[in-house]
């Protein structure tokens, strides 16, 4: 209950405002289900609930073995006909699922990982149908220099800030995080427009984690982060970065 709990708060934000921009893509194409695209989508976690929503959904994702796990959870939900999935990376979507396939493109926790950021949103932007809407999520540089600091770890605290790519370290298991300014401009070179930036976690990885996993506190964290996710403020310290952009 408690992981079931956590793993809501983390992505609530990212759900809400996900739903919104759904709820105008239906609207704007008339049609009842949506054609979407989850780069790097894994083993469905955000794939499997939008095709139990009725959308048509392709997932491409570097690893054969988290394929091969999303099959399973789609079949155990019962929306395998609706669930397809693609071996590759990001850059490459056009070749994989055709240019212009898509209403809606996630890559989701994609660019920090990839070889090259600026070619898998390059990619991302291929795929989007005109009036399309891509969803991106990214760790965020400034968070990560905040939990290293409460972490009495100072020094590399000071080395996230300092370091072209947001790492802390040689053993830092992430190859790089983002800022909103370094974001926006990746995005507006891969000819993509934001329209919509939102923080997420911003206390959810601050609090004691008994404080997360306590049922009674769940509401007012999930409302806390939905009043924060659009502060400037508050989202320079957000330990994700959410992206809506489309075509430009």
């Amino acid at each position: 209950m408690a992981e079931r709990l956590h793993r809501q708060v983390r992505t609530a934000v990212v759900w809400d405002v996900l739903s919104e921009a759904l709820a105008a893509q239906l609207a704007a194409s008339g049609r009842d289900a949506l054609d979407v695209i989850d780069a790097g989508g894994g083993t469905g976690g955000f794939a499997v609930p939008l095709a139990e929503q009725g959308h048509r959904v392709t997932v491409v994702d570097p690893s054969p073995d988290a394929l091969a796990a999303l099959s399973r959870r789609a079949a155990e939900k019962d929306v395998g006909g609706r669930v397809t999935a693609v071996q590759g990376d990001a850059a490459g979507l056009a070749d994989l699922v055709g240019a212009g396939s898509a209403d809606v493109v996630l890559c989701h926790g994609v660019l920090e990982v990839v070889d090259d950021p600026a070619d898998a949103l390059r990619g991302v932007a291929a795929v989007l149908r005109p009036g399309g809407v891509a969803s991106v999520l990214v760790a965020q540089r400034f968070a990560a220099a905040l939990g290293r600091a409460l972490a009495g770890r100072l020094a590399e605290a000071r080395t996230v800030l300092a370091d072209p790519d947001g790492r802390w370290g040689p053993g830092d298991p992430l190859p790089r995080r983002f800022d909103e300014h370094s974001l926006v401009d990746l995005f507006e070179h891969a000819g993509m427009r934001v329209q919509q930036v939102h923080g997420v976690r911003v206390f959810t990885d601050l609090v004691p984690g008994a404080l997360v996993d306590d049922p009674a506190n769940h509401g007012d964290l999930l409302d806390l982060e939905a009043v924060v996710a659009v502060h400037p403020a508050f989202r320079a310290v957000a330990a994700q970065l959410h992206v809506l952009a489309g075509p430009r």
